[in-house]
């Protein structure tokens, strides 16, 4: 390992070995050797003198790519695809003449961003139902575990710790459309030409405009697409760009609000990361048990959305057909964002996996608060009972404000159930309204919810990508 030369976090800390192998030079020199493969046999197909010895020739060298000597030819020519078509010529001297024949550099760069995108697009997906479906089966185990909800992060009406999990999966679904819509509409580029008119393509084909109709279908067919542009210059719109880092933004800022609840549940006790044997919290203070992963969650979240902007911009200054202002941008932008992505699923994933639930921490807080929860109960059954109703919720609030003080001021248990009881205008004694202190009379529908939500809408989209799962999270440092 080179220290003395800067290394990308998101390759050596962050992001899965997978991920990065998709945005690897391997990977991007590769496929430009496929397209031009899937142009030479197009071109073929509609009739050019191209022979199949010659595309025989290009097929035995797609993957030894001569590295060294494409490298030394940049450095002349300054030309990072030429250097290329000069390196595969070198290797296939009798295919070199009908290498990237009518193409342009966009070609093989544009059309091997989408594939690559793409890829990453797919490989997100994957790690999004896994994590999804590691939620699922912590909403389906604590669907009934009756925890304080919070409005303002101040304790309100109680909710099940299974139903808090639904919120979380709830957005993850929405990424999950997103992501799904996305990748469906994905295009190639295509054979365009230098300013998007197929200009050189009517040249080698004698004007004949049904060939050329069929040459971007000929290729995004060999590429595994459906279809390419029906119009572009000589790159693909940038707004594809941008809808990619949407999407990706999206994942992020889902995982950004899980990762920010975690937090503040481990903060009180409630709900903790995973947290290994010899894991250490804090080089100072010994005993502290810091949410580490879920900070990298947030940390990285906000890298990806603050990287959404790139590509906006880069797309709202474009120029005609063809400008280069987005080139070094892009290079940085698009795969950061990917595999920025990558590392925060996975560690979604580990967390998710790893939840340990305090139940008796649980059950505390929610006692301790329960009895200002359950005044309007209390109200109701007093005005059953011949009390009038305007009447009680003044004594409720006095007495509120109160059982309130001795919490705040003077550090005391929440003693408003003895001090309803002690008022004779509500009738009710300390037995009656303790009976009145279980936690899943107040949870309303929240173990429905889940189970609804789980039957009717997760597990169909469990079920129908079940090759996906299983997937176990990589998680490098």
């Amino acid at each position: 390992m080179s220290t003395n030369r800067y290394d990308s976090p998101l390759s050596g800390r962050y992001a899965s070995k997978e991920m990065q192998y998709i945005f690897s030079q391997d990977k991007k020199f590769t496929t430009w050797r496929r397209l031009w493969i899937a142009l030479a046999e197009s071109e073929r197909e509609l009739g050019l003198n191209i022979t199949e010895e010659q595309i025989a020739e290009l097929k035995e060298h797609v993957n030894d790519i001569n590295y060294d000597v494409a490298v030394a030819r940049e450095k002349e020519v300054r030309h990072d695809v030429m250097s290329h078509v000069y390196a595969y010529g070198v290797q296939c001297p009798k295919a070199k003449g009908i290498i990237h024949l009518g193409a342009t550099s966009c070609f093989v760069g544009d059309n091997t961003d989408i594939i690559i995108m793409t890829e990453g697009l797919k490989l997100v997906k994957k790690k999004l139902l896994n994590v999804m479906s590691k939620l699922a089966d912590f909403a389906e185990k604590y669907k009934a575990l009756p925890t304080l909800a919070f409005t303002h992060f101040q304790p309100a009406q109680p909710t099940t710790v299974g139903k808090r999990a639904t919120l979380w999966l709830m957005e993850l679904k929405l990424d999950y459309d997103d992501i799904c819509y996305l990748i469906d509409s994905m295009q190639l580029l295509g054979s365009k030409g230098t300013t998007g008119t197929q200009a050189s393509f009517l040249e080698l084909f004698d004007g004949d405009h049904e060939k050329i109709k069929k040459i971007d279908k000929l290729i995004a067919e060999k590429m595994g697409f459906t279809d390419c542009f029906p119009v572009s210059g000589q790159t693909y719109s940038r707004k594809v760009d941008s809808r990619v880092l949407n999407v990706l933004a999206g994942i992020a800022s889902s995982a950004h609000k899980f990762s920010n609840d975690i937090r503040l549940l481990q903060h009180l006790k409630e709900v903790e990361e995973p947290f290994e044997k010899s894991q250490i919290g804090s080089s100072a203070m010994a005993y502290k048990r810091n949410p580490m992963r879920s900070e990298r969650i947030a940390s990285l979240s906000r890298y990806v959305m603050s990287d959404l902007m790139n590509p906006y911009i880069t797309a709202a200054t474009q120029w005609f057909e063809r400008t280069l202002d987005d080139s070094a941008n892009k290079r940085l932008s698009i795969p950061e964002a990917f595999l920025a992505i990558d590392g925060i699923l996975d560690l979604y994933m580990n967390v998710a996996d790893g939840l340990v639930v305090y139940e008796k921490v649980i059950e505390k807080h929610i006692m301790a608060e329960l009895p200002f929860m359950a005044t309007e109960n209390i109200m109701m059954d007093a005005v059953k009972r011949g009390g009038d109703r305007q009447e009680l919720h003044e004594k409720i609030r006095t007495l509120s404000m109160e059982a309130g003080k001795n919490v705040k001021e003077r550090g005391l248990d929440n003693n408003l159930l003895e001090l309803i009881a002690a008022e004779p205008s509500f009738g009710i004694t300390l037995e009656e309204l303790k009976k009145q202190m279980d936690p899943s009379k107040y949870t309303g529908r929240s173990k429905e919810q889940v189970e609804d939500f789980l039957k009717d809408v997760i597990r169909p989209i469990l079920d129908e990508n079940k090759a996906e799962l299983g997937l176990e999270a990589e998680i490098n440092v």
